[in-house]
């Protein structure tokens, strides 16, 4: 949850901001930000480096969450954890689940005694279809990866 909150302090946005707002920000932050617009040996050139990486770390982010995102991507979500769970990480608030195709995804805000009761469940797919997969705002984090 905090980096989601940096990210939309950075893009100063709402919580209910749109695609098409968002791109609009980006591109203007983009140009706000780029090294190519500093001169060489000026002091801003770091920082604008690593505020652009910043920019677009945070872009890339924000759209994967984004409802919109979330919508489109709903079909391929619910087969992904319908091939069961593989592996799951906690950390903070943020629970990281491997799935059997290989994709992972991220659930932001997911407290710890949920995870121990993920962890102690008998049947751990079908707890988290009931209390995590569609409770907690998620993204898909990394691709499936299937080995021959």
């Amino acid at each position: 949850m905090k980096r989601i909150n940096e990210y939309k302090k950075l893009f100063n946005v709402e919580p209910d901001t749109d695609l098409k707002t968002l791109k609009t920000t980006y591109r203007s932050l983009v140009k706000e930000w780029h090294p190519d617009n500093f001169q060489e040996g000026d002091a801003m050139v770091a920082e604008a480096e690593i505020k652009s990486r910043q920019i677009i770390d945070a872009y890339h982010f924000l759209v994967s969450i984004a409802p919109e995102t979330i919508a489109a991507n709903l079909e391929e979500y619910n087969s992904t954890y319908e091939s069961g769970i593989a592996d799951f990480k906690h950390k903070g608030l943020l629970l990281e689940v491997s799935f059997m195709d290989g994709a992972t995804y991220e659930y932001f805000g997911v407290p710890k005694s949920v995870y121990i009761k993920l962890v102690n469940s008998d049947k751990q797919l079908r707890f988290a279809k009931r209390n995590i997969f569609n409770s907690y705002l998620y993204r898909k984090s990394k691709k499936g990866v299937l080995v021959a």
